[in-house]
């Protein structure tokens, strides 16, 4: 027996059974058996594969372990009775698996490829850069800036969406955005004119972006709170990515299921962070306005079998329930992608959105900053 300490809200230890040898043990949180949770209100490894009935338990203690979402999470069930991490993923609708089923399998898609890349990157990442130094880095960084404040403030003196302003410079589908690209320069053009925030493409391969980017611009004197644009697969790159000076990272429902989303926004929160979920479709929508304490809600118009690219998906989105739900919780929503014209900033604005992320239809103009004037059909300066 071995104990350990459970729950997102105790502090207390519970008797559990020894986990399963190593070459039989299956990861839950998609990464490791036991994951590594850094709260401080779960200050050691939560060991899932566990029986939820124990004689030798505290009645309160084990009330409390019964109780806790987490552990009892249907995931949690799921993978104790044998399923697969894709299989897991696939009932909740997610179609993008985190590795191939056999070698010779090829991705499905451009989404698909990166994860599986990324599942790669971080491993070797690790490597040099083990966990315990990660939060320790992390820990030490300069308080996270509120990335959703700056998002409301904007808002309500603009009367417009507040702008993410994307520093980016190349993307899979439309190769190298800027040659003469400076991240710095970029960064301090588009807060002079008007941008609330600052996305940061973190992504080597497909983005030509890294952390060292992310790293450079905070260290700049660019007081914008910064978004880490990172494909997260992981607990370990939110932690890279506020020791980094990340004020914010995105969450991809597409990718994460449930319990990770539920997990990561926890670590989110206590390391002063924002969670920017993004979503899709509608099945992601549902899954994402289940989980309680989201605040941030992104929605990508662009398809990521096909990349093309349809603005009335937002508007979509958020008609209906749904639209009633997002109201009632007070969630701000994020327009994303194929936004290049005040008409477009106007059309999701009436959809319900009150800031949009916007890369391509700005980076690509000569001056980047002013570009900002044209996108919403006025200066947004203060």
């Amino acid at each position: 027996m071995e104990s350990a300490r459970i729950g997102a809200s105790t502090r207390v230890r519970v008797s559990i059974p020894s986990p399963i040898p190593p070459k039989s043990r299956r990861n839950l949180l998609f990464n490791e058996f036991a994951p590594k949770f850094s709260s401080k209100s779960i200050q050691k490894a939560t060991v899932l594969r566990c029986v939820r009935d124990q004689e030798t338990v505290d009645p309160s203690l084990a009330q409390n372990y019964k109780s806790d979402e987490l552990i009892n999470a249907i995931e949690v069930r799921e993978w104790e009775n044998g399923k697969s991490v894709d299989e897991i993923a696939a009932k909740q609708g997610i179609r993008i698996r985190r590795h191939p089923a056999k070698a010779s399998e090829s991705p499905r898609n451009i989404l698909e490829k990166i994860v599986w890349d990324k599942v790669t990157e971080v491993s070797e990442f690790k490597k040099t850069k083990p966990l315990n130094l990660v939060k320790e880095a992390a820990e030490q960084a300069p308080p996270a800036r509120d990335f959703l404040g700056a998002l409301k403030a904007s808002y309500h003196r603009n009367g417009v969406p507040a702008l993410i302003a994307e520093v980016k410079k190349a993307s899979p589908s439309r190769g190298i955005l800027r040659e003469d690209f400076d991240p710095v320069q970029v960064a301090k053009a588009y807060e002079q004119y008007g941008a609330a925030c600052l996305s940061i493409l973190t992504d080597q391969k497909y983005f030509q972006g890294s952390f060292e980017n992310l790293e450079v611009v905070r260290k700049a004197g660019v007081k914008c709170p910064l978004l880490c644009k990172e494909f997260i697969i992981e607990t370990w790159q939110i932690y890279y990515a506020r020791a980094k000076g990340a004020d914010a990272v995105l969450l991809i429902a597409a990718v994460l299921p449930d319990l990770d989303i539920r997990l990561m926004t926890m670590i989110c929160k206590e390391l002063g962070l924002t969670a920017l979920i993004e979503v899709h479709d509608e099945r992601e929508m549902d899954r994402v306005l289940a989980i309680d304490g989201v605040q941030l809600i992104g929605i990508n118009n662009r398809d990521l079998g096909t990349f093309e690219v349809d603005i009335s998906n937002t508007k979509r989105l958020l008609e209906g329930e749904r639209g009633e739900i997002i109201r009632k919780k007070d969630i701000i929503v994020v327009g994303e992608s194929g936004l290049f014209t005040p008409k477009d900033i106007s059309y999701v604005q009436d959809a319900g959105v009150k800031a949009v992320l916007v890369g391509e239809s700005l980076i690509k103009k000569s001056d980047p900053g002013k570009a900002i004037a044209g996108l919403f059909g006025k200066d947004i300066s203060i």
